[in-house]
């Protein structure tokens, strides 16, 4: 097993951020995505700065300038661009479509890769990203209930539309984001350490974005609402804290297109939660699309 690190950790990561994209789905419905996603940002670095300071008895990551600027703009394309378009999606359009959508990050990865690193993509490479853009669009344009509502002329209705926009700009944002911590990380190896300067990013930017909206009302708001802010912390600990440091554990470990094929196995896991917990009605062809989508990217990063 311990020659397999990265890839078990790519595995754990699927799997805790099922949970966190299901608690940031219930919580951003009480509170808002934007409220959600600054205090899981805050949650999250308080159990970083925890684990730093029993382990290494620090509270910040001895890193070098290099690795200061390429993490925190990673945490400002990832966190805030990213994750601010990907949790709005779950509002609109439900934490399993979304996530449904963000497997097209790999694909994403893999062209920024090809521009901004010189990385050459092979024919079995495209043929990957035909599959997984053909399962997504299968899945999402299957008509739902939200259709009856839908314009005479047969088109998507909007809000089904933006979300399904808002979640291909989610999976925009973590492929730039895991651009740009691999850069980071050459200069600093700990993910864990590197997680913490990409959660200060985060936290800079939205606290930014807020004071420019006048936002901080409703963060004030959100602190009655106790069963939003329990389910906030619990996605922090699989989301910001344990799953994107794991995320990084798994890329630092294995080959990233390894990493993140084994990442994208989110959406097939979404599948049981959204019946369990959700009550969604699952069709064959969501199954069938979501397990060509996996396929897609499986065969891309072979």
């Amino acid at each position: 097993m311990s020659g397999h690190v990265g890839e078990l950790a790519a595995v754990a990561t699927a799997v805790c951020w099922s949970v966190s994209a299901v608690s940031f789905q219930a919580a951003s419905t009480r509170i808002g995505s934007m409220v959600v996603n600054w205090l899981r940002l805050v949650a999250g670095l308080f159990f970083l700065t925890l684990l730093g300071a029993i382990l290494h008895g620090r509270l910040l990551p001895p890193a070098p300038p290099e690795a200061w600027i390429f993490l925190g703009i990673s945490g400002l394309v990832g966190f805030v661009a990213g994750d601010l378009a990907l949790f709005r999606a779950f509002v609109l359009v439900g934490a399993r479509t979304s996530m449904l959508v963000m497997c097209l990050a790999p694909p994403m990865t893999a062209i920024l890769g090809w521009i901004f690193l010189g990385e050459h993509l092979s024919l079995s490479q495209v043929a990957g990203m035909g599959l997984t853009v053909g399962g997504v669009a299968w899945t999402v344009m299957e008509r739902s209930p939200d259709w009856e509502a839908s314009p005479p002329d047969g088109s998507i209705p909007r809000r089904r539309l933006a979300g399904l926009l808002l979640a291909g700009v989610g999976a925009l944002g973590q492929a730039g984001g895991l651009i740009f911590s691999k850069m980071g990380m050459e200069a600093l190896p700990d993910p864990f350490g590197a997680t913490q300067i990409r959660v200060l990013a985060g936290i800079a930017g939205f606290s930014a974005l807020f004071f420019a909206t006048g936002w901080w009302g409703h963060v004030a708001a959100a602190r009655n609402d106790r069963r939003a802010l329990g389910t906030t912390v619990l996605g922090s600990f699989f989301g910001p804290f344990l799953g994107v440091s794991l995320s990084l554990l798994a890329v630092q470990r294995t080959q990233a297109g390894v990493a993140s094929a084994l990442m994208s196995i989110v959406p097939v896991l979404m599948i049981p939660v959204s019946i369990a917990v959700f009550r969604e009605r699952v069709s064959l062809r969501s199954i069938a699309g979501t397990l060509l989508a996996v396929a897609g990217v499986i065969v891309l990063f072979r």
